[in-house]
């Protein structure tokens, strides 16, 4: 099944085109109306100029001979020629139209029945010259010749849009690979995608995403180890639940074995349910991302002395003296609830696997900016070479009694990543058991 394109999805190529086939569409008709205008104004300078030079011309000839008025001359470049004499007398005339006989000397502009011209006059001591053109004739060639300046770029704009969709498309042909990968594969396929070929721009992001399939695989490798694990340590507890639940059946009549059965029964479904707490508390925390983000001003050494004071009757019950060192306040950032959960952990561990009349110490103190938390028993301790491994799920050490879960420390060691602390397992120097040393980072708020 598909999901549907949320509504404020839009398409980058899309967009893409849209803007730069605008922006030439924009440029263009700017561009083509500045030309436009910038050729008429240019055509018009012309005219009047070649107006001025034909005037000129005539200026050096002779004075020309009075003529018939009645004669008249091709008109047909829309250019009128008159010339008075001195005397006012109209001794020249190059079309059958008739210009006003008082002429303003330079430029002007004249309507003569119904028709705009215009106009240069000149004077000299000998003769007037008049030089006018039809402003519909000018107009239209001045149009002409504009139109011819804009288009070449009339006819550029679409092809430059054509080669800029081209260009976009290709670019973008990256991206549309990449997606048709991704979707062709099938759900649980978390190789990488390839990264030749690719853009800068887009290659970081496929880097981003190979890097989180890595992380994907890894967190898959783990979940399905984990179920495995899981499913293999509650067969023996709920086999043994069923086996005491039959003892328990047919001890009905004997009220001594049925007292025991009950209690064996009763210590089973214990061990299950903390079982189960020590699974779905794992599970949570490597579920979780509480890396970022929901940081809080703890101190470590109160938070310490709470975790101590709840597992004392624990101690007291199994004959261990238990202490926690240190007065002074001590301040990390972090989740106070999962560090609660780290400490507990370390701390039960130290009072169930140390012998009785033994000692825990618990010692909070600063160091290097940060500050670090010390669990200290005196009880077997766990070889060099076993303490690595059993920060792993369901592992026990061979001195440790069977009845533990083997996910404390598995526990432990997830919070501590999660939190950016660094928990790590040496000897203790002091009681001559285990210690477990858990690191933290120098806290960021003041």
């Amino acid at each position: 099944m598909t999901s549907a394109v949320p509504a404020q999805a839009h398409s980058l190529r899309r967009r893409l085109l849209v803007s730069v086939m605008a922006a030439i569409l924009i440029g263009s008709l700017f561009q083509g109306v500045s030309a436009y205008r910038s050729a008429l104004a240019q055509a018009d300078t012309l005219f009047d100029y070649h107006l001025q030079q034909m005037a000129n011309s005539l200026l050096g000839g002779p004075a020309l001979p009075p003529v018939r008025l009645e004669q008249t001359r091709n008109d047909s470049a829309g250019y009128v020629i008159q010339i008075w004499s001195s005397d006012g007398t109209h001794v020249f005339q190059s079309s059958h139209v008739v210009l006003p006989p008082r002429a303003v000397l330079g430029f002007d502009d004249v309507t003569q029945n119904g028709t705009r011209y215009r106009v240069f006059s000149v004077q000299t001591p000998v003769q007037t010259i008049q030089i006018a053109q039809n402003m519909d004739d000018r107009l239209a060639r001045a149009r002409s010749l504009a139109a011819q300046a804009v288009l070449p770029m009339a006819l550029v704009a679409p092809l430059l849009m054509l080669v800029l969709w081209w260009i976009i498309s290709r670019s973008m042909a990256p991206l549309e690979r990449t997606r048709q990968q991704v979707a062709a594969r099938a759900a649980d396929d978390l190789t990488a995608l390839p990264e030749s070929g690719l853009p800068e721009e887009v290659l970081p992001l496929v880097q981003e995403i190979n890097l989180l399939f890595g992380r994907l695989h890894e967190s898959f490798d783990a979940q399905r180890a984990f179920v495995a694990n899981a499913a293999h340590e509650l067969r023996s507890p709920l086999t043994a639940l069923k086996l005491q639940a039959q003892s328990l059946a047919r001890s009905s009549g004997d009220p001594q074995a049925q007292q025991v059965a009950v209690t064996r029964l009763n210590q089973g479904v214990d061990r299950a349910i903390a079982l189960m707490q020590q699974l779905l508390l794992l599970a949570r925390q490597e579920s979780t991302d509480t890396e970022h983000g929901g940081l809080q001003r703890i101190d470590l050494h109160n938070l310490s002395r709470q975790v101590v004071d709840e597992a004392m009757a624990q101690a007291q019950a199994n004959g261990i003296t238990l202490t926690c060192e240190g007065d002074a306040p001590v301040w990390i950032d972090g989740h106070a609830d999962n560090l609660a959960i780290l400490l507990r952990n370390l701390i039960e561990n130290a009072v169930k696997y140390t012998p009785r009349n033994g000692r825990v110490i618990v010692g909070v103190m600063e160091q290097d900016g940060g500050a670090r938390v010390a669990v200290e028993d005196s009880g077997p301790g766990i070889a060099q070479n076993e303490r690595e491994h059993m920060f792993e799920r369901f592992v026990r050490g061979a001195a440790q009694p069977a009845t533990g879960s083997g996910l404390g420390l598995s526990i432990a060691r997830a919070i501590a990543l999660r939190q950016g602390a660094n928990l790590r397992l040496v000897e203790s120097s002091r009681l001559g058991g285990l210690r477990a040393d858990v690191a933290f980072a120098a806290p960021t708020s003041k």
